[in-house]
Order: structure tokens, then sequence, then C-alpha cells
């Protein structure tokens, strides 16, 4: 598959996961008149597009060399993986590293794994630290990544 005809210094992003978050992105990115291509082990998972995504699809397991041969990684200049699965998402992200992605984001549910990422240089976006944040602004209170009170000692 050639989804499309790129140097490396034109934006062409690879979104991993193609459910809402994933799906969103694309959208967004597509709408942009970004390059972007979704790879996702499930095809149905690709009806979560907008009608006017105008980026390219690709069924399949990214945790795969192959897959990542297919989505022509080597000329990606971003990757997000926002799969469902933690473990997932760092294989991803390395591969998209050891491929010279120059912006790789992982999606983390766990966030006590955020520091191992970063040591990789994989930005990092928590679903549970970011809800964290916003509570913290609701409430005013301050709360660590840890999920901490930062007022108690």
């Amino acid at each position: 598959m050639k989804p499309f005809k790129k140097n490396k210094k034109e934006q062409y992003s690879i979104i991993v996961g193609c459910g809402r978050l994933g799906a969103n992105l694309a959208n967004q990115l597509s709408a942009k008149g970004e390059s972007v291509l979704v790879i996702d082990k499930n095809k149905e998972a690709f009806g979560k597009l907008s009608p006017s995504f105008a980026g390219a699809t690709l069924v399949g397991d990214a945790t795969y060399l192959d897959v990542l041969h297919d989505a022509e990684i080597e000329k990606a200049t971003a990757v997000v993986s926002v799969t469902n699965y933690d473990n997932t998402n760092i294989l991803i992200a390395q591969a998209a590293k050891e491929f010279g992605v120059g912006q790789v984001i992982a999606r983390l549910y766990d966030p006590g794994r955020e520091r191992v990422y970063r040591e990789f240089g994989i930005d990092t976006i928590s679903p549970a630290v970011l809800s964290m944040k916003e509570i913290d602004k609701l409430l005013g209170v301050g709360v660590d990544a840890g999920g901490r009170n930062e007022n108690q000692s």
C-alpha cells in the first residue's frame, strides 16, 4: 500500500486506533488539510470517521512491522497511538521512535508509567491526569500527577 507520496518535510501523521479519540483527531487533521493515515485492527472502526475525512485508512495490527512499513512510517512526521491498551501504545511508540519519527505521542491510562515513556522521548496523554487537572481547576485544589493533594504534607 502506498498511502501518500510524501517527503519527510511535509506533515504526515499516522494515528493508531480509530476509537472516539483517534477518529476525532483524524477528522480534525484532515479538515486542516494534513495528510493522515488511520490504522485499526477493526475495519468497522473506520465508520467513526467523518464522511469528509480525506485521509487514508489501513486495516491491520500496528504492532507488526509489516503494517508499519505499509503505512510508510519512515515518512511520518508524527505518530499518535491511542488504542485502549498501554502496552500496545508503548510498543508502537517505541517502534515509531526507531523509525525516526520526530513527534510520537501515546495515550497512557496508567499515569505511573509516564516517567518511563518520557525517558524514551515519547510524549504521553493520560486521561486520568487530564481529568485530575480539570477537576483541580473546578475545585481549586492542588492535585499532583499521582492524585495526591499537594497541600497536604
